[in-house]
């Protein structure tokens, strides 16, 4: 007689069981789309002035003039409105680049060519958005602070 009290509420416990993995593979299923799809998306933003993720520190140097060598890092001015930071890791390869673009008239790109896409801009005028693009092996960020001179940093990074 206990056997078959036992046997019921297993029986349920098993399907409740069994439906809540169902339930989570769909949506690992759903999210490992969604993220496959946003890594499959090339970079808007791919270099600047000609340098990119990965470049030696050679190839940098032949490319930008003026520049300033560091240990472990460049410095670029190309003018009073913009400056660039080039990293470098151990074997002399480009791993981020960053770039500051100071006052409202700086040249600076719009986040349609950094991200692809506008951003809305909060209510002080600040914006912040970064996309990763697994495919390329890095990730591109911009950022725009309040105020009346903004800087908009533009940042990409080896993943």
């Amino acid at each position: 007689m206990q056997s078959k009290f036992l046997i019921v509420p297993t029986i349920l416990i098993a399907f409740s069981i069994a439906s809540a993995q169902t339930a989570q593979q769909q949506e690992v299923a759903v999210n490992s789309k969604a993220s496959s799809t946003a890594a499959s998306k090339a970079p808007v933003f791919a270099d600047y002035r000609g340098i990119t993720i990965g470049m030696s520190a050679n190839e940098v140097r032949s490319k930008v003039n003026g520049i300033k060598k560091g240990d472990g890092q460049d410095f670029v001015t190309p003018s009073e409105h913009e400056s660039a930071q080039i990293y470098y890791d151990d074997k002399g390869k480009v791993t981020a680049i960053s770039i500051d673009y100071l006052g409202e008239q700086n040249g600076a790109p719009t986040p349609e060519a950094v991200l692809g896409a506008a951003l809305d801009a909060k209510p002080d005028g600040s914006m912040y958005q970064m996309n990763r693009y697994h495919d390329a092996g890095y990730w591109v960020s911009y950022n725009r602070t309040a105020g009346d001179k903004p800087i908009i940093t533009i940042t990409m990074q080896k993943m």
